[in-house]
């Protein structure tokens, strides 16, 4: 599993955080999301990708492919 994350599509809703606290964190100063694990072990890549999942701006990738709401790269 591989991730990436647009900080510029991130709308700072933490729902990442919350459900994957290990793999993402938010930055202090503009609440955007930052990336702690870009290949999370085993045991944390089901809630990475249900973080993606969840992302509301669709700002995570995993493996190359968006989340749910489905946004093309920028």
């Amino acid at each position: 599993m591989e991730l990436t994350v647009v900080r510029e599509r991130c709308q700072g809703a933490g729902m990442c955080v919350l459900t994957a606290p290990d793999v993402f964190d938010q930055d202090e100063t503009d609440g955007r999301v930052v990336l702690l694990e870009s290949t999370p072990p085993v045991e944390r890549r089901a809630a990475a990708h249900e973080a993606a999942e969840l992302c509301p701006a669709g700002a995570i990738a995993v493996d190359g492919s968006r989340g749910r709401s489905g946004p093309a790269p920028v």
